[in-house]
């Protein structure tokens, strides 16, 4: 399964992606990155850059465009929404669905990652 995440300017988020990418053992790594967060520090992955001043629905589309092709194969990815904000969720979420793909919500706690549907 792929982690698909969004890394919004919110850096104190951040961790919890790290966490996610770092101790998990995905298939690949999908980020979906506002451009306030170019300066994250993990490189492993695949990053996506979008322009979250535009509306919803451009937003949407913008993911769809960039992220489709890069889950052609996948049924269900595991989703963290750790950072950002609602807009950008709904925006991130509708483009997974939209794809179509099924989506795990995943959260790194103290007990690790942990599914959360």
């Amino acid at each position: 399964m792929k982690l698909v995440a969004f890394l919004g300017k919110d850096k104190e988020s951040w961790g919890q992606i790290s966490a996610l990418v770092n101790k998990g053992k995905w298939d690949g790594v999908i980020l979906i990155k506002s451009k306030e967060a170019e300066e994250f520090p993990i490189t492993s992955s695949e990053s996506i850059k979008i322009n979250t001043e535009q509306p919803i629905s451009l937003l949407k589309d913008e993911i769809i465009q960039k992220v489709k092709g890069k889950l052609s194969s996948d049924l269900e990815v595991a989703l963290s929404i750790a950072s950002g904000n609602g807009k950008e969720h709904m925006a991130v979420i509708s483009s997974l669905l939209s794809i179509p793909v099924g989506i795990r919500l995943v959260a790194y706690t103290k007990d690790g990652i942990e599914f959360i549907n």
